[in-house]
C-alpha cells in the first residue's frame, strides 16, 4: 500500500490532514457539550466519555470554567 502523501491527486494528499482536523474538531465539540465520542477501535464501536477526553487533552485545549 502506498503512502497517501505520495498520491498524484492533490486532494487525496490533503485528505489525511483534513481528517486529522475533523477528528480534533469532534473531540473539542464532545468536550464542550459533554457528550461521548464514538470511534471504531479494533473493529468495534467504542464510546469515549467527555471526561476522558478532557483528561487526555493538553492543558491549553481544555475549556476554562
Amino acid at each position: 500500500m502506498k503512502n497517501i502523501q505520495e498520491a498524484k491527486d492533490p486532494d487525496l494528499r490533503a485528505s489525511a490532514a483534513a481528517m486529522n482536523r475533523a477528528a480534533e474538531a469532534a473531540r473539542k465539540t464532545a468536550i464542550q457539550t459533554g457528550t461521548n465520542l464514538i470511534v471504531v477501535k479494533d473493529g468495534k464501536l467504542t464510546r469515549i466519555p467527555a471526561q476522558e477526553l478532557r483528561e487526555a487533552a493538553p492543558p491549553a485545549a481544555r475549556p476554562q470554567p
